[in-house]
């Protein structure tokens, strides 16, 4: 039996391409789920602040997002379709694309297929490893960069960059419980 055809719970692991350490989060969504409230879950999880456009790309190169008259390419309008029309089985994946100038590429894998349960508050973030990058930090790249610059107090950019950052940042950091308070608050 594939996902589609019954309303079941989708465990999903949600990776940041080319994070070394790997940086990725566990949710557990409903398989209906529309894309556009899964965006705003992927946001909320990985702790991106929606400032950007984004993208759903599946494995046969259809785009999903927002409608916007002045993209050079066919995007369907992703309010429009749920989760279990895109990923049907277990290991089905996609790609979530997250600003467009940073390019933050993250593989959205279904790993399980779940009876549904009415009592569970979805979407839920079941675990996860390590902070987002800060927005506007240059990419993957630029990420690596900004880490390099952190551990070397000595570095001529150093205190530039703890200025930019407002403060510390802990990249290991990660606050399960605040995310599934803001799932609470921004995808039910």
């Amino acid at each position: 039996m594939t996902a589609k055809q019954l309303r079941s719970i989708y465990q999903l692991k949600i990776e940041l391409q080319g994070a070394k350490p790997p940086i990725w989060r566990r949710l557990l969504v409903p398989s209906d789920i529309k894309l556009d409230v899964l965006h705003l879950a992927i946001q909320v999880s990985m702790g991106w602040t929606d400032s950007h456009l984004h993208q759903f790309i599946t494995k046969d190169r259809k785009f999903y997002g927002i409608k916007e008259d002045d993209l050079e390419f066919d995007i369907q309008d992703e309010s429009k379709f749920r989760l279990s029309q895109l990923l049907t089985a277990e290991k089905d994946n996609l790609i979530y694309e997250y600003d467009f100038g940073d390019s933050w590429i993250h593989t959205v894998i279904l790993e399980k297929v779940l009876p549904f349960d009415p009592e569970k508050r979805l979407p839920y973030c079941v675990t996860g490893k390590r902070a987002c990058p800060p927005e506007d930090c240059g990419g993957i790249w630029g990420y690596k960069d900004l880490l390099a610059i952190l551990e070397t107090p000595e570095h001529e950019d150093y205190e530039e960059m703890r200025d930019w950052l407002e403060g510390d940042f802990d990249p290991t950091y990660l606050n399960r419980r605040e995310i599934n308070q803001l799932l609470i608050e921004y995808c039910r």
